[in-house]
């Protein structure tokens, strides 16, 4: 077994002097398998990822989500995801940073999705994330809110909350919270 661990030393010293004595960054599990998932990745054509800090950085990245229906349709909304390094035993940290009127997430960009939270499982991967976002979108659940009011309203008068999703989307007033435009 030493031996084993002599030979990988040197093959490491040898890619480090083959890099001009550049010691090579060794990746995280949860890089490891991060890297795995977006390479696996299979996203709806309304769905995209981007790497604001380069291709590097793997571990910070958004995706913007563009719904092709429901009540959000036409609505653009982008989120961040922050990965841990012992990603998948921990879930991503997930933010919308798009002010949305939603019931499953507050103003503060919060979002309520049982799979970021109590539901979590190594199994699952950030394409079950992504889709779940858009899940969201497609089908606002008023049963488990982050946004009271929000629910509130979806639940007891839907052409309303229709009307309240409208007017945030094109920018404006819903109650006393503005909503900057977003289509």
């Amino acid at each position: 077994m030493i031996r084993l661990f002599k030979v990988k030393e040197k093959q490491r010293e040898l890619a480090e002097n083959a890099n001009g004595g550049v010691p090579i960054k060794k990746q995280t599990a949860g890089e490891l398998r991060l890297h795995k998932d977006i390479s696996e990745l299979n996203l709806p054509t309304s769905c995209n990822m981007m790497f604001p800090n380069g291709k590097d950085d793997l571990m910070n990245f958004e995706v913007s989500i563009r719904p092709d229906e429901g009540y959000y349709l036409g609505g653009m909304f982008l989120f961040s995801f922050q990965v841990s390094p012992i990603y998948p035993h921990e879930a991503p940290k997930v933010k919308c940073k798009t002010k949305v009127y939603h019931p499953n997430i507050d103003l503060e960009g919060n979002v309520c999705l049982n799979i970021l939270r109590e539901d979590w499982k190594p199994v699952l991967s950030i394409n079950t994330i992504i889709y779940g976002l858009y899940h969201l979108f497609t089908e606002p659940n008023c049963e488990d809110p982050l946004n009271h009011d929000a629910a509130a309203v979806l639940r007891d008068n839907p052409k309303m909350f229709e009307s309240h999703v409208r007017r945030a989307l094109a920018g404006g007033y819903v109650g006393q919270t503005f909503f900057p435009r977003c289509i």
